[in-house]
């Protein structure tokens, strides 16, 4: 195994954790107003989230110092190209956390539903946009000779040569990233709340479980299609189908969790199932980093990767700090209370 494909995996790795941590929020977010109907259940779930939701993006910061170590000319490229939908995740990070914290500065209705908007608004769009950044990533962009692009927000929302941010494919993805996301708060909320709370949690991750398997089947037949290189590694990397069988047990096991209302483990496996969906994504456009829609012009795993001596020692670094890091993280979650129930006390 090469220096490249190990900081591939670690940058795969830690975006995979960023995804699964924050994505509980983002689907508490999207269910916010439909599960909890007073303001009383609406704080609860706000309180199941309220000390980790900001350092769940921690790995997100971790995710991008991998790539910009690892990946400098990735980092560059894509940073550059899509300038325009990162300003844009930019100001949804904000109003996300502004809807957290300000929703709770004044007991005026208006002004708690207008926040309550807010954070499941945010939410939900922050889910569909990285959604669709990812669809981006394994569709291929419109990189050129200089091995540079700039995408736009959509062009005529079409698969071709020149291509947005936007087209039926990536759309596809990001209502793939929505629905798993829903999926994977409406599992954190039945785990972590009880009585109704729990049902109306149950009821609608009973709906995402739906969406997302025909999703998930519809996607990977659509990835067939924009994306040639993954019929070549099912031909010369089969290994590379653990991460697509991980999906299908996972999604099996998370309605199997379910119907046992065995809710802790639902919630992991709907995890394995993020995980397993990103490492098919990294399987379908493997050796490369950032393919392009004109495969000549793509850039590849060892184009992109920076100094090897620098990367070598930057293992050295990255591997405790990983560690420390998760083992704040479990000691975190750990500490949590088992359940948040509306007669709780209100920690504001």
């Amino acid at each position: 195994m090469t220096l490249g494909i190990v900081w591939f995996a670690l940058v795969a790795i830690a975006l995979g954790v960023y995804v699964v941590l924050d994505g509980f929020d983002f689907g508490v977010g999207i269910l916010h107003r439909v599960v909890a109907k007073t303001d009383a259940e609406r704080k609860t779930l706000l309180r199941s989230i309220g000390p980790v939701w900001d350092g769940n993006e921690v790995w997100l910061i971790a995710a991008a110092a991998s790539l910009f170590v690892a990946f400098p000319k990735l980092f560059a490229t894509a940073m550059s190209g899509f300038y325009l939908p990162l300003m844009i995740v930019l100001w949804l990070l904000v109003f996300r956390g502004l809807g957290i914290e300000l929703r709770h500065q004044s007991d005026d209705a208006l002004w708690k539903e207008a926040w309550d908007a807010a954070f499941s608004g945010a939410s939900l769009l922050l889910a569909f946009a990285l959604g669709a950044a990812l669809g981006n990533v394994v569709r291929g962009v419109s990189l050129d000779g200089s091995g540079t692009f700039f995408a736009p927000l959509w062009t005529n929302l079409h698969v071709g040569r020149h291509v947005g941010v936007l087209d039926w494919y990536t759309i596809t993805v990001g209502l793939t990233a929505v629905s798993i996301t829903t999926l994977h708060g409406a599992c954190w909320i039945a785990d972590r709340t009880d009585d109704v709370l729990r049902e109306r949690a149950r009821t609608w991750g009973r709906r995402a479980w739906m969406s997302t398997v025909s999703l998930v089947v519809l996607t990977t037949g659509l990835t067939f299609v924009v994306q040639p290189n993954l019929a070549h590694n099912l031909r010369v990397h089969p290994m590379g189908l653990i991460a697509p069988l991980l999906v299908v047990a996972s999604l099996a096991g998370v309605w199997l969790a379910m119907k046992r209302e065995r809710h802790r483990r639902a919630f992991l496996c709907s995890a394995g199932a993020i995980f397993g969906l990103l490492g098919s994504a990294a399987y379908a456009i493997f050796p490369m980093v950032l393919p392009a829609r004109d495969a000549v012009h793509g850039l590849s795993l060892e184009a992109a990767m920076g100094d090897a001596y620098a990367l070598s020692v930057a293992l050295w670094w990255w591997l405790p700090g990983m560690a420390l890091a998760t083992s704040y993280f479990v000691l975190l979650y750990r500490r949590m209370p088992a359940t948040f129930r509306p007669d709780d006390p209100d920690e504001h």
